[in-house]
């Protein structure tokens, strides 16, 4: 096969992959052992881990701890969902298609754009499609990321513009929010990338951000990975975003080890034929009734693989009905009640660790997760709390290494923490500082 490719050796197959990230020798393995054997060995492994429910849990950066109602659950196991495919037949489906439809109908009211499609894999997906789609529209190759962005988002850009060819601005971590969008958006530039709430935990206003780039031609991204803070925050929409993307891991998913979640994308109508993914519409049949389609169909299954805007097979279905059955429990009041609470235990958090020695909270606003600037190093911090029983959060330097950002930590607080949880924190905090 080698030799049929033209390939000498198969570690050029593996070409693409950092060499830093490649095991040069092999897996510390038993050539065998009895299921049994294997049972008891992977069951000691789980169960070195610390589950998010059995601790005072503050870890956020991307991935969030909420509360999800049991109904969730048990609806999505229902047969016909659990063990449904991408509809190949679609119109026979209804209530597969009237879930994405609803699905939709969600996002685009939650992100306040004109259209949204059936879901993506994931926030950074979502956003690496978002760029690529802001290229076919402006015509440019150009993408500036602000250094609020999530740094994995950042690499999946930074991976997918190195195949297609495209040119990036990334510029430096902005902890602050003080950064100058305005001063790198040129004419080439086909799109910015701004985070809100961005990594730091600091709320954005997208309005200069969209002033800076539509006089130049540019596209506005706005990106999200707490979806539960456009139940309080103003949507992105509403401040001249062009494009939508995040993550909806927050609302019907739980933190399920990094996946499966559910990516949300949406944009204004006039560059719906742009979009990619799957996308749902309303019709009736020929008695009149209401039926849903799959229509405006552009991905590479439908149309001339040089013509489709991705190649994005299949949606994460199970996972953004989740997503929608629990949005449809919440309503629009309980939403909001949700994003208010989130608020509130964040600001006791921010003020109960403001009063611990040698801890300063960076951020002026704030949804549900800030950032704390501590007098020592965050990675030791944070690995000596756990000790004592709390996950206290994420060390930026895990996210950002090398950037001088090592007493830095990013410290999140949802609906399911409680004031004891708050006081066993900063009690921890106290004392691994102390060490």
């Amino acid at each position: 096969m080698l030799a049929r490719i033209g390939v000498s050796h198969i570690d050029a197959l593996f070409a693409d992959i950092p060499k830093l990230k490649r095991l040069e020798r092999d897996l510390d393995l038993p050539s065998r052992k009895t299921e049994m054997e294997v049972e008891r060995l992977l069951s000691g492994l789980a169960a070195k881990n610390v589950a998010a429910s059995s601790v005072p849990f503050f870890v956020g950066a991307g991935a969030y701890k909420h509360h999800v109602p049991a109904s969730v659950d048990h609806l999505i196991q229902r047969s016909e969902f659990l063990t449904s495919y991408t509809p190949h037949q679609p119109e026979i489906a209804q209530g597969t298609l009237q879930a994405i439809f609803e699905f939709q109908t969600q996002v685009a009211a939650l992100t306040s754009m004109d259209v949204a499609n059936a879901s993506m894999y994931d926030g950074s997906t979502a956003t690496v499609e978002a760029v690529a789609m802001a290229r076919r529209i402006t015509k440019r190759r150009k993408a500036v990321l602000s250094g609020g962005l999530h740094p994995h988002y950042a690499e999946a850009v930074r991976t997918y513009s190195a195949m297609s060819g495209d040119a990036l601005a990334v510029l430096p971590p902005d902890v602050l929010a003080a950064e100058n969008l305005a001063g790198v958006v040129d004419d080439e530039t086909a799109c910015v990338v701004v985070q809100s709430p961005d990594l730091f935990g600091n709320l954005r206003d997208l309005s200069g951000a969209a002033a800076a780039c539509h006089p130049k031609g540019a596209l506005l991204i706005a990106v999200f990975t707490e979806v539960v803070s456009l139940g309080l925050v103003k949507p992105p929409g509403a401040m001249g975003a062009d494009i939508v993307a995040g993550e909806g891991q927050s609302i019907g998913n739980r933190l399920n080890f990094g996946g499966p979640y559910v990516g949300l994308f949406a944009a204004k109508a006039k560059y719906l034929r742009q979009m990619p993914g799957r996308l749902c519409g309303e019709t009736v049949d020929g008695l009149g009734r209401r039926g849903f389609v799959l229509t405006l169909s552009t991905r590479e299954q439908h149309i001339r693989r040089d013509k489709a805007t991705s190649n994005i097979c299949t949606n994460s279905g199970l996972a953004s009905l989740a997503f929608t059955i629990h949005l449809t429990l919440l309503g629009d009041v309980g939403l909001r009640r949700l994003a208010r609470i989130n608020h509130a235990n964040a600001i006791a958090l921010a003020d109960r660790l403001a009063a611990v020695r040698g801890v300063e909270v960076l951020n002026e606003t704030f949804f549900n997760e800030f950032t704390i600037k501590i007098a020592g190093d965050a990675t030791r911090t944070v690995e000596r709390m756990a000790e004592k029983g709390v996950l206290g959060g994420v060390p930026v330097s895990r996210l950002l290494p090398d950037k001088g950002l090592d007493d830095l930590i990013l410290a999140a607080s949802t609906e399911v923490n409680t004031d004891t949880d708050r006081t066993a924190l900063a009690e921890a905090l106290q004392g691994a500082l102390l060490c």
